[in-house]
């Protein structure tokens, strides 16, 4: 069985161009995609469907309160071993202090392609859900 089969990610982009592109990607590689645009968003995300949750991705830079550092943290305080991807195109620095541990960081400009097999990488490495 792939990573994909019926996987559910969270993918946090406030820029709908390139949520589009990357939520088509993840689709046609066959996870299922819940969307949020900003933090807050995400946070409700991860409160109603974490049961079903096997990956997160999210932009660092996000409107509102919640920046995706923010977010990955909060994710993983409910779900510890959950897969992170970073996107980012101007805080790829940052990484190493604020990124949570076993994440993965991808600067923009991306192929969707990439963040595909980030979050297969991280999902098979996780091993089977629990």
């Amino acid at each position: 069985m792939s990573a994909a089969s019926q996987s559910l990610l969270l993918y946090v982009e406030d820029e709908v161009l390139i949520q589009d592109l990357v939520e088509s990607a993840l689709q046609e590689a066959g996870f299922e995609v819940a969307l949020a645009l900003d933090g807050e968003a995400a946070r409700d995300v991860l409160t109603e469907r974490r049961e079903n949750l096997r990956g997160l991705i999210t932009d660092v830079n996000l409107p509102g309160g919640l920046d995706g550092w923010d977010v990955a943290r909060q994710a993983r305080e409910l779900m510890n071993d959950l897969p992170v991807v970073y996107v980012s195109g101007g805080s790829p620095h940052e990484w190493t202090s604020k990124g949570v541990p076993n994440s993965i960081m991808i600067e923009k400009p991306f192929a969707p392609a990439q963040i595909v097999v980030a979050i297969s990488t991280l999902i098979n490495a996780a091993g089977p859900q629990s």
